[in-house]
């Protein structure tokens, strides 16, 4: 059933880290949400099923662009957000084209699909840090050159500027959020953070004597996902389009990452992790810092939870579920 009068958002990549919070965040303000899923065998909704039931999963693939158009025009949204992607960095060397077809042009159908049904629909691209690379100034602000250091990074550059170029081309109310790192207890197992807060709890539990890690000396700038949701949302309810940093404005190492995660739980992470070269990446992004202050003054956005703060709430929720694991 449809709720009179309700906004209507649909989002790509629902079933993600960001896609779930930013679908929490819609509900809350009263939008029926739509999500747009792969017919796949290993799809899952772990992050949703907690709200599954408020949800309406639309099936259409970022590489077909029919099915895209079918999607929005049967949805009709006021806002589509455009999350979907081929998300991990070390995983675009190993997948380029996947990565360019999913994370390059799956933006630019989506921006089409726009075009063909309603011009009027608002649309958010997920842009990333990953996009400065081999960084040209510190802190980097929307007016930064781009230098991407990984397929995935090129993909986003593309993705990025196509969106410019609709907005500019069709007068299409087109935002990018140029997202710095954002994790959540929700984060996939693979990547770095997570790695770091489950690592430490399975050394702790003594399901693990070690954690193997590549670069511990690579700085990023490290943000909660909840709180980056809230920007993406405020970009879409201002009087016209732009392009944001999203970013906590402080930058951390690996390393700072393993000391609170292992120090939370009671122990030196000198006594647990190993640097191994098998995980440094072919061409490495040593800092990522970004400058907010745009978002911060003109969205009214500030992110709310601390560094140290969101890492412990990560080896919490690692803590938590590995213990009921083990009690299955």
């Amino acid at each position: 059933m449809t709720k009179s009068g309700a906004k209507r958002a649909l989002i790509t990549g629902l079933t993600g880290q960001d896609g779930s919070y930013l679908a929490e965040l819609l509900l809350e303000k009263g939008y029926e949400v739509f999500g747009v899923v792969r017919r796949s065998s290993s799809e899952t909704f772990d992050r949703i099923r907690h709200i599954q039931d408020r949800v309406t999963l639309i099936q259409a693939d970022l590489t077909d662009q029919v099915s895209i158009i079918d999607a929005i025009g049967d949805v009709h949204p006021a806002e589509v957000y455009n999350l979907a992607a081929q998300s991990f960095v070390p995983t675009s060397w190993k997948q380029p084209i996947l990565t360019s077809e999913v994370t390059a042009l799956g933006a630019t159908r989506v921006l089409e699909a726009i075009r063909v049904v309603d011009r009027s629909i608002r649309f958010y691209q997920a842009s990333s840090s990953e996009m400065f690379g081999k960084v040209q100034q510190v802190p980097q602000t929307e007016a930064t050159s781009f230098y991407p250091r990984s397929p995935y990074g090129v993909a986003k550059v593309y993705a990025h500027w196509i969106t410019v170029n609709y907005r500019e081309s069709y007068n299409i109310f087109a935002c990018s959020g140029i997202l710095f790192n954002h994790e959540s207890p929700r984060r996939g197992l693979e990547f770095v953070t997570r790695k770091i807060t489950d690592g430490a709890v399975r050394c702790k539990l003594g399901l693990a004597k070690e954690l193997r890690l590549g670069n511990l000396d690579a700085k990023r700038d490290w943000g909660f996902a909840k709180d980056y949701v809230r920007a993406m949302w405020l970009m879409l309810q201002q009087d016209t389009p732009d392009d944001y940093v999203v970013s906590s404005g402080r930058m951390c190492t690996v390393r700072e990452a393993c000391e609170v995660a292992f120090g939370h739980l009671g122990l030196d992470m000198k006594d647990h992790v190993v640097v191994d070269p098998q995980f440094y990446r072919p061409a490495e992004v040593h800092e990522l810092l970004g400058d907010s202050s745009k978002a911060r003054n003109k969205l009214g956005w500030i992110p709310e939870t601390s560094f140290e703060d969101l890492i412990k709430m990560m080896v919490d929720a690692d803590l938590a579920r590995l213990k009921s694991a083990s009690r299955k």
